[in-house]
C-alpha cells in the first residue's frame, strides 16, 4: 500500500494467472499519485474528495462479470474506474497488451492503474483528442514515477 499525505491507495491482487511485480506496481502508483491529485484539485474531480482508492487486479472472468453487470458490455476490458474511488484492472489483458507495446506485464498494469487515477482526476478518453492527451499524460507520469524510484 502506498500512502500520500492526503490519500491512501489500497491494492487487492486477486488473480494468480499472470506473474507481475506487485510491489513495483504499487510504488509506481504511489509515485504518480501526487500529480494526479494536483490535476484533480484543478478539475474539482472525484479524486480530490476521496480519502482512499481501492485498486483491484483481477482475472478475465471477474472483470467480464463487472463489465457486464455495471456497464452492460460483454467480455473483459482493460480497466474500469468507478467515481467513488475504485479501480479494476484486468491482468490478462495487460499481459497481452504488454507484448503488443513492448512493456512488461508489471509496467502495463501500472499504466492501467495510472489511467484509472487519471479518470478520477477528471481526464477522459472518449474523444480521440482526449484519448491522446490521456495516453501522453499517463506515459509522462509513468516515466516520472520510474525516475523518482531510481533516485530513492
Amino acid at each position: 500500500m502506498e500512502k500520500s499525505s492526503l490519500l491512501d491507495l489500497h491494492f487487492a491482487h486477486r488473480q494468480r494467472a499472470i506473474d507481475y511485480d506487485k510491489t513495483h506496481v504499487e510504488l509506481i502508483a504511489g509515485a504518480a499519485l501526487p500529480s494526479c491529485l494536483q490535476l484533480a484539485k484543478k478539475a474539482q474531480s472525484p479524486l480530490a474528495a476521496l480519502s482512499s482508492v481501492e485498486i483491484s487486479i483481477l482475472g478475465p472472468r471477474a472483470m467480464a462479470r463487472v463489465h457486464r453487470d455495471f456497464l452492460g458490455i460483454p467480455g473483459a476490458t482493460d480497466v474500469i474506474t468507478f467515481p467513488y474511488g475504485e479501480i479494476l484492472v484486468c491482468a490478462s489483458i495487460a499481459e497481452a497488451r504488454s507484448r503488443e507495446f513492448g512493456n512488461t506485464p508489471t509496467i502495463e498494469i501500472a499504466l492501467y492503474v495510472i489511467h484509472g487515477l487519471l479518470h478520477l482526476s477528471g481526464l477522459d478518453d472518449i474523444e480521440p483528442a482526449d484519448a491522446r492527451l490521456m495516453a501522453e499524460t499517463q506515459q509522462k507520469l509513468l516515466e516520472a514515477a520510474q525516475a523518482e524510484m531510481l533516485t530513492d
